[in-house]
């Protein structure tokens, strides 16, 4: 049995973790309702965009990582590889949060999970 929350449920949890942070999430690309993948964008101090994803572990368990930072000499590389990544998954929920912690708050998520 699979014990994962439904997309949708997990993208409205996360939306409100942030909000009650007093931060900012929007939905950039929606994905499956119920089995969609989810990335997570965020923005460093500087203004590049930072992508976590979920990487499955020898333990089982499936922890948001940071899997790419965007290139401050190439900064549309990062998009493009969002839109690659949406062509080859219809299904991804793409999610962008502006909260103070990132890389906290993606642990945490592993954690409530």
């Amino acid at each position: 049995m699979d014990a994962r929350l439904p997309a949708h449920l997990e993208i409205s949890g996360m939306i409100r973790a942030v909000q009650a942070e007093g931060g900012f999430a929007t939905v950039l690309s929606k994905g499956e309702r119920d089995a969609g993948a989810i990335m997570i964008v965020t923005l460093d101090r500087e203004g590049l965009a930072r992508l976590y994803e979920r990487m499955p572990q020898m333990d089982g368990s499936r922890p948001y990582v940071l899997s790419r930072e965007q290139n401050p000499d190439n900064p549309l590389e990062f998009n493009e590889y969002l839109v690659k990544r949406g062509t080859q998954d219809p299904d991804l929920w793409v999610l962008e949060l502006d909260v103070a912690d990132p890389e906290r708050f993606a642990a945490l998520q592993h954690k409530a999970g």
